[in-house]
């Protein structure tokens, strides 16, 4: 075996903990599996690293094992390793977090990116990396969505530039599925979208950043440069922040204008339309194929021509 075959990964280091506390309990595979309200598979993937388990699947070890919190940390660690080190307290912040206020002006915010859309974003930024290396890192990003699987979600509010829905990030197919996604996350009653038009002025920033409320009710900003982000508790710099992010939401369109234009944009890349934005006036827009109003007519209106009848013939 070579030398990085025998290193362990963190989801098998994990699955090993697992296996070693049930061993020394005499348990089975399937008996553990009762005890944890899950089937035997999964319990086997876990320890074998195939799978990295779940939030849920830790905690209710802890439980079953008598140990508060030590197999949800050593879980919550695996999941973690292989970010970058900067990356990691705001991964602590988005988990504990009770609001998260977000303003994405290039790209869609990653905990609402699809497999497909967060690919094509590692691979622009970093195509050196091999095709199992951008895999892992789309793994870890999906992940992140475990956040809105727990009893108390975060609510989350994105605002996304007009740009985010048109730039064809992976291709049409890849943004058809993107914004799909897109409209069904507003269904949560957590999550809201909103869009900043192109005819909605100068935005307040034009660097993402967004604003995380502890549980505690005080907030944390954090912002990225173009090599690593920070995270920034001062009252002036979250006070700047704030108000930014308000004059964002005052200036961006409605809940339901929001959607109108994503499933409009929806539609120009399902369908090859010719990408342009929607009319600020949504209310004159039906974009159900159904409901579209005729097409009025474009140049002079000219007569039907009408041949003349020969002499003696009679006019049809």
């Amino acid at each position: 075996m070579s030398e990085d075959a025998a290193v362990e990964t963190p989801a098998a280091m994990f699955g090993k903990e697992i296996r070693l506390a049930r061993e020394v309990r005499g348990w089975t595979q399937a008996q553990l599996a009762d005890k944890l309200w899950c089937r035997q598979p999964y319990v086997s993937k876990v320890e074998s690293g195939q799978q990295l388990a779940s939030p849920q699947f830790a905690e209710m070890c802890d439980r079953v094992f008598g140990t508060p919190g030590v197999y949800a940390r050593m879980r919550q660690r695996a999941a973690d390793a292989g970010n970058p080190v900067w990356f990691i307290p705001y991964l602590e912040l988005e988990r504990e977090a009770r609001a998260i206020c977000d303003y994405s002006p290039v790209r869609i915010m990653g905990i609402l990116q699809t497999p497909e859309y967060a690919e094509a974003v590692y691979r622009a930024a970093r195509p050196q990396e091999s095709a199992a290396e951008i895999a892992k890192r789309v793994e870890k990003r999906i992940r992140r969505r475990e956040l809105f699987d727990g009893p108390k979600p975060p609510s989350l509010w994105v605002i996304l530039h007009e740009s985010v829905l048109w730039s064809r990030v992976g291709g049409a197919d890849v943004m058809r599925g993107q914004l799909q996604h897109l409209v069904h996350v507003t269904e949560s009653p957590f999550i809201t979208v909103q869009i900043f038009p192109y005819d909605g002025g100068t935005p307040a920033r034009g660097l993402p950043f967004n604003l995380m409320t502890r549980q505690d009710g005080t907030q944390v900003l954090y912002e990225e440069t173009y090599q690593r982000g920070r995270v920034d508790d001062s009252a002036e710099a979250v006070a700047a922040a704030r108000d930014a992010y308000e004059r964002l939401r005052a200036n961006a369109l409605s809940l339901a204008d929001s959607l109108t234009l994503i499933r409009h944009a929806l539609e120009a890349h399902a369908h090859g339309h010719h990408l342009r934005p929607l009319p600020r006036d949504m209310g004159e827009v039906q974009l159900q194929r159904g409901e579209r109003r005729p097409m009025p007519r474009m140049g002079p209106r000219t007569r039907p021509y009408r041949r003349r009848p020969r002499p003696g013939q009679q006019e049809p």
